[in-house]
């Protein structure tokens, strides 16, 4: 049964959520094992949140992962699902989470996947003009 959610988009309409292609190669470790790796994300920048980098789900581990019973509503951005990490020596309950089928305002979203960076590491790998590589921590 599909739960109807209401926006707050016709309520808030100058409500600010920006998706930026992002140019750097993000990726998701936790300790040593890559969760996620890509050159296709997404910085989603949402007035009054932080930052926050989505991931292809085609580049993402999932064999680590198992969906959970976790879900949460946001009112500019619809349902979410969550996965935890399981193929891992620690379990991360509800640490990933994506929406399958987010507002029209954010359709973008649709088929990327998010990682709690206060709970896993999230870097950035910028290759410079001259060839070299600098990696970050995201944001």
């Amino acid at each position: 049964m599909k739960v109807e959610i209401e926006s707050a988009w016709p309520r808030h309409p100058d409500y600010r959520i920006d998706l930026v292609a992002c140019p750097a190669t993000g990726q998701v470790t936790y300790g040593e094992v890559v969760l996620a790796r890509s050159d296709r994300c997404l910085l989603v920048q949402e007035q009054q949140h932080v930052d926050r980098l989505y991931f292809p789900e085609s580049d993402v581990r999932w064999e680590l992962f198992e969906p959970t019973e976790h879900h949460t509503i946001c009112p500019f951005k619809g349902r979410a699902d969550y996965w935890s990490l399981t193929g891992n020596d620690e379990v991360l309950e509800n640490v990933a989470w994506t929406y399958r089928d987010p507002f029209p305002e954010v359709a973008g979203i649709e088929g990327f996947v998010c990682f709690y960076q206060e709970r896993v590491r999230v870097t950035l790998d910028d290759r410079r003009p001259d060839g070299s590589v600098v990696t970050t921590k995201f944001p």
